[in-house]
């Protein structure tokens, strides 16, 4: 009896679990790239030097305090798990460094090509414009045309004068 007490319902859903731990792998990411940042420093080599210089020393010469003997296994111990988070911590930053690359050039290539539009939609508009202005009457053209008007104008004149006098020459002629 005791274990259908306890035995969970396949029909029920799960309860939350009091002690959950949550991820958030962007402040993961953050930390990671700060580490990363930091060991590849002159500052990060300066001081592990002190500190395996510091190690050696304490564990060669104070004979109560060798805690490490000559090999040094412990050393390189911290060394191997100091390199075995190093490097998947490095990789992490690098890769987050390659996808804000990526966006960074997806976004330069959208603005390339919105410029590339812009640029094309200008040369058709200055395209055309170039068109309607050579169909535009410029003032030379306009003066030549009114001269050639008057020219017209006064040879019609002279012309309807001279039929007025031959027309008021033709009754007199024929009386």
């Amino acid at each position: 009896m005791p274990e259908l007490l306890t035995r969970r319902r396949l029909d029920q859903p799960r309860p939350p679990h009091r002690f959950r731990l949550t991820f958030d792998p962007e402040l993961f990411g953050q930390l990671s790239e700060r580490i990363a940042r930091f060991i590849g420093t002159g500052k990060f080599l300066f001081w592990m030097t002190v500190f395996v210089i510091t190690w050696i020393a304490i564990n060669l010469s104070a004979v109560g305090l060798q805690w490490d003997p000559y090999p040094f296994i412990l050393l390189n111990l911290a060394f191997s798990t100091q390199a075995s988070y190093a490097a998947p911590l490095i990789l992490l930053a690098q890769n987050r460094q390659d996808d804000r690359d990526r966006v960074s050039l997806e976004e330069d290539r959208a603005r390339a090509a919105q410029t590339k539009a812009d640029t094309d939609y200008l040369a058709r508009e200055l395209a055309a414009l170039r068109l309607a202005i050579g169909e535009v009457a410029t003032r030379d053209y306009l003066r030549g045309e009114l001269d050639r008007l008057r020219e017209e104008l006064s040879g019609l004149r002279s012309a309807a004068g001279r039929r007025r006098s031959r027309a008021a020459r033709t009754p007199d002629d024929q009386a």
